[in-house]
């Protein structure tokens, strides 16, 4: 009748799916933002140089650098305090088009900045159908809801928003009750 489910395999497969459903929420951004702390390599003249830090945004890893010319002291991940809460960011982005460079700000609402840089990749390439390795991003910031320039951001400030089902589709309770036909023609618009 049935064919025989080996139990073992199917609770691994669940477990599985699982493991990668967490994996997707927590890391589902291509893009995560590192510190990367270098300098030159000592020499006799400069026994100490100067230490440098900088922010990144890459996909996965970091290159490396060439060992002749410098030092990389710490490579770390920079993560979001409140991954919970959706805030207002502003990015401020240089890139590069087929006519020469621009200057742009950007403002998106998401949960975390990593999020907030996703955005900004998709939308420059559909928009202005610049690559990922023309864009610069100068400067990131946390903007408050009354420093906010973009209109489509402030939309989503106030407090009694609402986001209405115009479309709802009446669905069976078990797979019993489903039918092809229906003796009634069903209301879906909901106003």
């Amino acid at each position: 009748m049935y064919p025989m489910v080996n139990l073992a395999a199917s609770l691994q497969h669940v477990d599985h799916c699982v493991h990668n459903l967490a994996k997707m929420v927590q890391g589902s951004f291509k893009f995560h933002q590192y510190q990367v702390v270098g300098r030159h390599m000592p020499t006799e003249t400069e026994p100490s140089p100067t230490v440098y830090r900088m922010k990144v945004w890459a996909e996965d890893s970091l290159r490396r650098v060439k060992k002749a010319n410098g030092q990389i002291l710490a490579v770390n991940e920079i993560f979001e305090k409140k991954p919970t809460t959706v805030k207002n960011f502003g990015i401020w982005v240089r890139y590069q088009s087929r006519t020469g460079y621009h200057n742009m700000y950007k403002e998106y609402r998401d949960v975390t900045l990593n999020g907030a840089v996703n955005q900004l990749y998709q939308e420059m390439a559909s928009r202005h159908r610049v690559r990922y390795p023309c864009i610069q991003i100068i400067k990131t910031a946390t903007v408050p809801a009354s420093a906010c320039k973009r209109e489509n951001t402030k939309q989503f400030h106030d407090a009694k928003i609402k986001f209405p089902l115009t479309h709802k589709l009446i669905r069976p309770s078990s797979r019993v009750f489903r039918t092809t036909f229906k003796a009634n023609r069903p209301t879906t618009a909901m106003f």
